[in-house]
C-alpha cells in the first residue's frame, strides 16, 4: 500500500499534521528523505506562512533539500549546528518495541546522524508499516557500503549471517547514495536479535550504516484506515 495520503488535499493530511504540530517557533528542524517525510515538509512550509513560524531547517537528502528549499523554507549548513530541536521523518516499518527501519531512499547514515543530534525524534508511518512482531520479518533490510572493499566486507556480512543484493535503480544502474555508497538489500528471517545485529554491523569496517533505529525514536506516530493517529512515545532520550 502507498503511504501517499489517501486525500489529496494535503490540508487534511492527519498524520503530517500531527508530526509538524511538535514544531515551534526558533527551533532547529531536521527533515527526513522520503515520501512520508516529504508530507511533513509541504505543510511545515504552510505553517511557516500561515503562522510566520521562525525555523530553520537541515535536510537528510538532496530531494528533501530541493523540494524544502522549494517550499520556501529556511535551509542551514548542518556542519554549522551542533544540535537539532526536532526531527520529523517516516519509516519504512516499525514494531511496538519503538523499533524503526529505515533506508528505503538511501538517506540512513545523514537521517541517522540528525536523529542523534536531535531532541526528539518523531516517526510516521501508516498502520500497514507495523510490524507484529519485530522490524526486518517482511521488510529488507538495507546496509550502506563502500564500493572499496566491497567483496570483503560481504564475506563479513556473511559471517554474521546477513546476505543481500547490490540494490538497481529503475534503469538497472547501481544505486548510489548522496554520500557516494553502495546499498545492500538484506533479508532477514524476522528473529534476529537486532541491538545486536546493529552492533555486529557497527563493528564492519566497511559497513557505513544500516537501517536499523534500535531507540533512535521518542515519538512514532502511527495513522488506520480511518485517519485516527495512535502515538507511541518514551522519555526523551
Amino acid at each position: 500500500m502507498s503511504d501517499q495520503p489517501r486525500n489529496t488535499d494535503t490540508l487534511v493530511d492527519a498524520l503530517a499534521n500531527t508530526a509538524i504540530a511538535y514544531v515551534q517557533s526558533g527551533m532547529k528542524v531536521g527533515l527526513g528523505a522520503g515520501r512520508t517525510a516529504a508530507r511533513g515538509i509541504e505543510l511545515l512550509a504552510q505553517r511557516v506562512i500561515d503562522e510566520g513560524l521562525d525555523i530553520v531547517c537541515v535536510a537528510a537528502s538532496e530531494a528533501a533539500e530541493d523540494l524544502a528549499r522549494a517550499k520556501g523554507l529556511k535551509l542551514v549548513d548542518f556542519a554549522m549546528l551542533e544540535e537539532l530541536d526536532i526531527l520529523i521523518d517516516g519509516a519504512d516499518a516499525v514494531d511496538r518495541k519503538m523499533q524503526v527501519m529505515k533506508g528505503s531512499r538511501g538517506a540512513m547514515t545523514r537521517e541517522r546522524i540528525l536523529c542523534w543530534a536531535a531532541k526528539q525524534t518523531v516517526f510516521m508511518v501508516h498502520a500497514n508499516k507495523v510490524s507484529a512482531t519485530q522490524i526486518g520479518n517482511d521488510t529488507p533490510l538495507p546496509i550502506a557500503v563502500m564500493a572499496f572493499g566491497l567483496v570483503s566486507t560481504r564475506k563479513a556480512l556473511r559471517h554474521i549471517g546477513i546476505n543481500g543484493v547490490i540494490r538497481q535503480d529503475m534503469n538497472g544502474q547501481l544505486f548510489i547514495t548522496d554520500n557516494g555508497n553502495l546499498v545492500l538489500d538484506a533479508t532477514l528471517t524476522g528473529t534476529e536479535n537486532l541491538p545486536q545485529l546493529a552492533s555486529e554491523l557497527n563493528d564492519i569496517p566497511g559497513v557505513i550504516d544500516h537501517g536499523l533505529f534500535i531507540d533512535e525514536a521518542d515519538i512514532i506516530l502511527i495513522e488506520n484506515e480511518a485517519g485516527e493517529i495512535e502515538v507511541l512515545s518514551r522519555a526523551s532520550r
